[in-house]
């Protein structure tokens, strides 16, 4: 995750270039990024720039959000990538399953959680062109699958989302039973990076960044499908490769089913999760830009009903800061709670300390995020 030090601030969310566009050619894009060039946009309504590796590493060490759209641009129709699409208003009841909600509650396992971060900073790094990255990705894929295994009757599939680097994405299902009601997506990154050396060569044990939002989601779907869950809606799990270098993955994701039409009511991105500014207190910071408000509403109303904390409205986010954005880039509404104000974040993320040892990580504070998880799922699985 990038945290606010964007070149956007929620004023110019409206910005849209006028007149004609000069874009970017086809001949143009083959061969900048065949020169190891990467196309990177860094506000909504401006043409993206091309920069060097070196370039995007400071990007990364100032922590500035941005999107690579290498991959993504089409020379033919340069606005898809320039501005978001306009999401499609919807509505959100007030939370109604309190007493199935909270009976799902028991079957978390703070044990299960601390053993997926384990694991998880096991690898070397997690980075998206290392072996044990990838390898990160396989696991977790076997994680879910060994789920699935042990309740069949769940109807639940995983399987990776392979990318034009070595790291998979991971997307797991359990289906609802009414197959042509939009879907519901819970989501968060899986990888990892060093500011201080971007390489695939550098150690970094990601353990908040995130490793703390992919613990929750293997944890909220672990006690979904093993107390029986079956939603009405679909309720996707989505791990994404590439977050740390510009939501490679996650826009792969996204704009996969805005391209296959596939409807989704709601996004729930969960990135950081574990840790509270010592003598701060502890909340659910509630991202206020480039996420829906609509939802994002909803979501503090499920803070209120069914956590032990209350929750904020955090400073902004900035561009590109998450893969919530990603969503929101292409029409789908999503939302973002954060482990605590962005101002009061884990200062030692994309670095070598980001472990469970830190002083202010938490993992009774990680927990509220699977409650949270666990009641987004149930809320809105329920046509």
């Amino acid at each position: 995750m990038k945290v606010f030090n964007s070149l956007l601030t929620l004023t110019t969310l409206s910005v849209l270039i006028s007149g004609c566009l000069a874009g970017i050619t086809e001949a143009e894009l083959r061969q900048k990024s065949a020169n190891g060039l990467r196309l990177i946009s860094l506000q909504e309504g401006v043409e993206p720039e091309w920069k060097t590796f070196d370039e995007v590493s400071e990007l990364i060490k100032e922590d500035t959000g941005f999107f690579d759209v290498t991959e993504f641009y089409d020379p033919s129709n340069p606005a898809a990538i320039i501005n978001s699409r306009r999401i499609i208003p919807a509505t959100y009841d007030a939370p109604s399953r309190i007493s199935e909600v909270k009976a799902l509650f028991d079957a978390i396992s703070v044990e299960n959680m601390q053993q997926y971060s384990s694991n998880l900073t096991s690898f070397f790094n997690r980075h998206y062109q290392s072996p044990t990255g990838a390898a990160a990705s396989v696991w977790i894929r076997d994680t879910v699958q060994d789920f699935i295994n042990a309740y069949p009757e769940s109807g639940a599939t995983v399987s990776l989302f392979n990318n034009t680097y070595v790291q998979s994405s991971i997307i797991a299902n359990i289906p609802g039973t009414s197959p042509y009601e939009p879907i519901i997506v819970l989501g968060g990154h899986m990888d990892s990076i060093n500011r201080g050396d971007r390489t695939a060569a550098a150690p970094s044990p990601g353990a908040d960044d995130d490793g703390s939002g992919t613990g929750n989601l293997l944890e909220i779907f672990r006690v979904l499908v093993s107390t029986r869950f079956k939603p009405t809606r679909t309720v996707e799990f989505h791990w994404y490769a590439a977050e740390e270098a510009g939501l490679l993955g996650s826009q792969a994701v996204a704009r996969k089913y805005r391209t296959d039409g596939v409807q989704v009511k709601a996004m729930l991105q969960l990135d950081m999760t574990a840790y509270t500014k010592p003598g701060t207190e502890e909340v659910v910071g509630l991202i206020p830009d480039f996420v829906d408000s609509s939802l994002t509403d909803f979501v503090g109303s499920l803070v209120d009903e069914y956590l032990n904390i209350p929750w904020i409205t955090s400073n902004p986010c900035g561009y590109g800061c998450s893969d919530h954005a990603s969503w929101f880039r292409e029409g789908y509404p999503s939302a973002f709670p954060f482990e605590s104000a962005l101002r009061d974040s884990n200062p030692f993320i994309h670095t070598v300390n980001d472990t469970v040892d830190l002083e202010g990580f938490s993992w009774s504070h990680s927990v509220e995020f699977t409650k949270l998880g666990v009641a987004f799922a149930v809320e809105l699985g329920a046509a």
